[in-house]
């Protein structure tokens, strides 16, 4: 498994890599407040702690029971979509803590669950096997490994399915990531040219 900062550099650099631009570009036209960058770092903090959010339990078994066991909280594997999607309802409390509006704190849990879906992609790369299905299913899958076995070794259409499968999950938590910030301030627009 990565390293906390690789999980938080990972999230910051490659899904919330637009948020780290137009930041950086506001900062050099000077069309940024002091007000704006505090809210700005901020939103990274709550993006790099929920970038973590799965690994939460090994602080507690380091300080308790001395192992660095991290991955089941009771009977719930931590690397789930079960588990993460509780990020919803941290991010948001978080939010609302913040902004003091429901709807720009909703925003911020759905940041949030990006994040945290951004830990079990980095854990897949990395060759661990994940519990995505949880509890539907309690197998642990690892959908990057499939792409890493090559056409000869695996049935084709699965590998095709696996590759497919993979692609649209980073889709997927990349366009919740830009969803989210697009409501919390970072607009896109398409510019024509002139």
């Amino acid at each position: 498994m990565p390293y906390p900062v690789a999980h938080v550099m990972f999230f910051v650099f490659c899904i919330c890599a637009i948020a780290v631009y137009t930041t950086l570009v506001a900062l050099l036209r000077r069309d940024i407040s002091s007000r704006n960058i505090v809210q700005i770092l901020l939103l990274l903090f709550v993006g790099a702690f929920f970038a973590l959010y799965p690994d939460i339990p090994a602080v507690y078994n380091i300080l308790v029971n001395g192992t660095m066991e991290h991955s089941w909280v009771g009977p719930i594997p931590t690397h789930s979509l079960f588990f993460s999607s509780s990020a919803i309802l941290f991010g948001t409390f978080i939010g609302y803590m913040l902004y003091r509006e429901f709807g720009k704190a909703l925003y911020m849990g759905i940041f949030a669950v990006s994040a945290s879906l951004a830990h079990l992609l980095l854990d897949d790369l990395a060759g661990g096997s994940i519990n995505y299905f949880y509890p539907i299913s309690n197998r642990a899958i690892s959908v990057f490994s499939y792409m890493d076995a090559g056409v000869a070794r695996v049935d084709f259409i699965r590998y095709l399915l696996a590759s497919y499968a993979l692609v649209f999950f980073l889709f997927v938590v990349m366009m919740i990531a830009l969803f989210a910030l697009d409501h919390l301030g970072f607009e896109f627009r398409y510019r024509s040219e002139k």
